[in-house]
Order: C-alpha cells, then structure tokens, then sequence
C-alpha cells in the first residue's frame, strides 16, 4: 500500500488555487474554533495546519480538507473543561495527550480495517447525533456572544446561568455578533465563490470595533489577543492516575467522533470528484494527523465538508491542495499572526454559532416525524442524550435500539418464510410433480420450508412449526433458499430434527451447501442423520420421504381403485 496519498503535479494550477481558497475559508474557522475550546487562537490555528497537512500527506481522500470542525471542537471543549477543573495545573497539557491518544485509536481503526464500519450507523442515529452536536455549538458560544465568559458546566452550566447572562449582557459585542450572523446569513451566494462569508464576516466585524468601538468606554471589547508569531511548543504527554480512566475515555470518544465525521466528508467529495476514497489509509492518515497537532499543542481537527467543497470547487483534485494550503496557514502563523489580535471574540462567537446553526440537521427534522414515530424518537433521544448526558452513550443507545427495531423488522419478515407444509401450499412454488408427492404422502411428510436469512429471532417461528412432528412419518427440512444461518436459528433446526430422532421419526435434509452446511457441520447436527439423507434437491426427498412413508404403513387399493389409501 502506498504510504502517502496521491499526489501529482499534473493539476498544479487547480491543487494550488483550491488550497489557497481553502485557506481563506479556514483561517476565520481556525482561530474561532480555538478560542471556542478553550486552548486559544493560536491552538487553533496550529491544528488547521497539523491537521491539515499531515492527513493531506499520509490519508486515502486525495481531495480532502481536514481542519478543527464542530464536531471535534464540541469534544476538546469537554475535555478541556473536564481535565481543568480537575487538575488546574496540567489540565490543558493532559487535554492535548487526550487528543494525541485520539490519534493513536484512529490508527489502531484504520489498522484494523474498521473504516467501511465506521459509517454503517442508522441515518436517524447520525441526524440525532449532529443535531446533538450542534446544539451544544450554539449553547457554549451564547456566552460569548453577549460578551461574556462562557460559565462552568457544559450545557446544563448555560441555561442554569442564562438569566445572569441576559441581565450582564453587552450591547456591543452583542451588536458585533449579530452583524456577524447577518453577514453569514444573507451574504450573496454568487459572491461564495469569490469571498467566503467567514472572512467577510471577520473582516467587517473587526473593522467595526477598531474604527467604530475603539473608544467605547461601556466596557471594553473583548478580543483575542496577541498570538506570538514562531513555531509551537512541544506538548510532552501528561498523565495522573486519578485521570487516566477520564483520559482513555475521551480518548475513544474523540477517535471515534473524528473518524465518523471525517468519512462522512469522504463521501461528499467522493460524489463530487466521481472518485472512491480508501477510508482505512484515511482513518490512519486522520490519526497520524491528530497525534502530530496533540503532541504540537494544536486542537483536533477532521474532514471538514466545507473547505473541502471548496477546494473542489476551486479546482483542488490531490492532496498538494491540501498541502498547499496548509503551508499557506503557515506563513500566516510565522508572520501574520499579530494582525489578528484586534478580532472581537463576539464575531467569532457569531461564526461558530452559525456553524452550529449548520450542523443541525434541519431537512431531516421537518419531515423524520412524517416517516415513522420510531425514527423520531430515536432522532430526538440521541439528540437529547448527546446534549446532556455524553456522545459516546447516544451513539451507543441510538445504534442499540435502531438495531432492535430493525431486528423486530427482519423477524417479522423472516418469520412468514418458515412454513410447515403436509400439502400444496400456495405460498412457495411447488412442480406440479412435487405436489402430486405430498398428496400421495397423506400427510405424513411434513415438508419444512426455510427462506432467506435465518437471523437469531427467527427461531421462535422454527420451534412453533416444528412442533407437531409426532403427527408425522417423515420430516424433510429444506434450506435450499436459505443463504445464511445464524447460530441461535442453527440450534432451533438442531432441536427440531433432534426431537423428530427422539420420536423415531426420519429426517431428510435439502439443500445445505456452502456456509450453511458448514455451520451444521461444526453444530454436529451432520452426525445425526444418515449420509444417504442429505439431499441436493427437494424433488428426490419428497421420493424419498414417500418411499419411508410407504414401508412404514400398510398401502392398499379400494374398489374404486383409488391410489394408496392408508389403512
């Protein structure tokens, strides 16, 4: 396999004006994302880089931006928050080991082979799930975009203290946010292509407060700061016994958030581009990606649909796009990075909370509850838990019942496909040949018809049918249409022929082949009926079972001279 990804110089010209593009959109993105984790302006902007050139380089998506999204912002956020307030001293240094952790769990998936996995979640779960996320988006920036300190808590912390918030609110950096809502909001879609809306946003917003604000005495507009131009400070990786467990776990949830998220964005670009991405080499490429930005003090980051959009758009069709706008970020860092220092954290509030705006998935919502009441539960539970209790557990719960429900399905279906039948029965298509040979039986061959999957909850109908045997001769069981054979199903047939030997019944099997006859051949289930009764077709066991039938009974003809009337 080919360790870097695919990269080319025969479209310079498109790699290079898609990854200066991408770098316009993803500078704003940047800094409001790091400022909205907690780890700051310049973490933020280190981890698009990272992030950016190190998934480029080493991931299966040629075209793919990867940058801190919404999705990855709300995990670090919680981390950040969870391992400060726990130990205030090396809170945020244990956060970035979380992060680096969370890279090394995306290529323990990728080295498994777990990417074409990854994604096989019920629609309503991922809908559920995103929504979830962004309506965490939009809570943790309500603070800031009334000029506030976000308060503890997560959440719940936020709508405790929204009445504070209401009351101690500034005008000013409120008004700034809502300029920057508008901007996003009603910015002209035939100028995307030109200007994104985030750097317009950025860039009016700011301007306002310099020239307009800058003598405002209210109260002072809080910015970001000053961000030192050079290169980042190694993170040695950071550990304390009372929070390894907190660390592991968050570690999973930040790996396995980044990898759905990023191989959703996978697909946006694999439509776009006509291509097909290789999702393990891009789990591996995302985790290299995560463990490099960790271990230089960067936020997380992942495929982000946006910048990749528009690295299409603009041209961008391998990897050096990504690269290239990567080292385009860079230069900015090492000599731009003081211009940014004047940025209103307002504005960049406005930007993630029209991010979060975004996220949720509004299309689905309108119409899940015209679909079915089930899907929309699970939507809305997943969403619920995703907000106030944790991720990982409405993935976990959405996934369990979505699976449930989809079992009681198959069940249902594959439950009307085992039948039992002594005559010609409508439902499966006999020969006129095989009909005539049941009619001759008198019913005494039960015919036992099996079809389609037999999955762990068709059992139930296997027992319910075989349970008249005594009243039978013969017992034909016939997989011939069976292409799978689940366990719990392989010892509902096992009990079935077992209970029919029990009762010196003779058992004729039809049709196992393939994985199916193995299955029986390692249940043993092989062992119990003769060589000589396992057939290839049902044809030669209805023969068969007529044969058994008729040495079992005494046959005569009446005087009418009707065929085998049984005594």
């Amino acid at each position: 396999m080919q360790v870097t990804n695919q990269i080319h110089f025969r479209n310079l010209q498109g790699d290079l004006l898609g990854g200066l593009t991408a770098a316009v959109v993803a500078l704003p993105m940047a800094l409001a994302f790091g400022i909205a984790s907690g780890a700051g302006a310049s973490a933020g902007l280190w981890g698009a880089i990272l992030v950016g050139f190190f998934a480029a380089l080493f991931g299966g998506t040629p075209s793919l931006i990867s940058e801190p999204t919404g999705p990855m912002t709300v995990i670090v956020t919680a981390v950040i928050a969870g391992l400060t307030a726990n130990n205030p001293e090396n809170g945020l240094a244990m956060a970035f080991t979380v992060i680096m952790m969370g890279g090394v769990f995306q290529i323990i998936f990728g080295v498994l082979r777990l990417g074409r996995y990854i994604t096989m979640l019920p629609y309503n779960v991922i809908s559920g799930f995103m929504t979830g996320i962004g309506v965490i988006l939009i809570f943790i920036q309500i603070a800031p975009f009334l000029g506030q300190e976000t308060p503890k808590g997560g959440v719940i912390g936020v709508i405790q203290n929204l009445p504070t918030l209401i009351t101690n609110i500034n005008p000013w950096e409120t008004m700034l946010g809502v300029i920057t809502l508008a901007i996003l909001f009603f910015y002209p879609a035939q100028l995307k292509k030109v200007v994104p809306p985030q750097l317009v946003a950025l860039i009016i917003g700011t301007a306002i407060s310099l020239i307009f604000l800058s003598g405002v005495e209210i109260r002072t507009i809080a910015t970001i700061g000053e961000i030192t131009p050079g290169l980042p400070q190694l993170q040695i990786p950071t550990f304390s016994p009372e929070n390894l467990r907190l660390m592991f776990v968050n570690a999973v949830i930040l790996g396995m958030v980044g990898s759905i998220d990023c191989l959703l964005t996978c697909l946006v670009s694999d439509s776009l581009t006509r291509t097909e991405h290789k999702s393990n080499k891009e789990l591996i490429g995302q985790g290299v990606a995560n463990l490099i930005t960790g271990l230089c003090g960067g936020i997380a980051g992942s495929g982000a649909t946006t910048a990749t959009v528009v690295n299409i758009q603009a041209g961008g069709r391998t990897a050096l796009s990504g690269i290239s706008r990567a080292l385009v970020l860079l230069i900015v860092v090492l000599w731009a990075a003081p211009l940014t220092s004047g940025i209103p954290l307002a504005v960049l509030a406005g930007i993630v909370l029209k991010v979060g705006i975004n996220i949720i998935d509004w299309g689905f919502l309108k119409r899940v509850h015209k679909i079915s009441w089930k899907a929309a539960g699970i939507v809305y539970s997943v969403v619920l838990l995703t907000v106030f209790v944790d991720l990982m557990v409405a993935v976990a719960v959405g996934v369990f019942i979505a699976n449930i429900l989809t079992i009681e399905r198959l069940d249902q279906l594959q439950s009307n496909s085992v039948k039992a039948i002594t005559d010609a029965d409508d439902q499966i298509v006999l020969t006129a040949e095989e009909k005539q040979l049941l009619d001759l039986a008198n019913g005494r061959v039960l015919l036992f018809h099996l079809s389609g999957p037999m999955i762990f909850g068709v059992a139930k109908a296997i027992a319910r049918e075989h349970s008249a045997i005594a009243n039978y001769d013969v017992l034909i069981v016939d997989l011939a249409e069976v292409p799978i054979l689940g366990v719990t199903s392989s010892l509902a047939i096992e009990n079935a022929i077992q209970e029919a030997l029990d009762q010196g019944r003779e058992v004729i099997v039809v049709g196992a082949t393939g994985k199916v006859k193995r299955r029986l051949e390692k249940m043993g289930i092989v062992g119990l009926i003769p060589g000589q009764y396992w057939m290839g077709d049902r044809l030669t066991a209805l023969q068969e079972g007529l044969a058994i039938v008729r040495e079992k009974q005494s046959y005569h003809y009446d005087e009418t001279n009707k065929p085998f009337s049984i005594s």
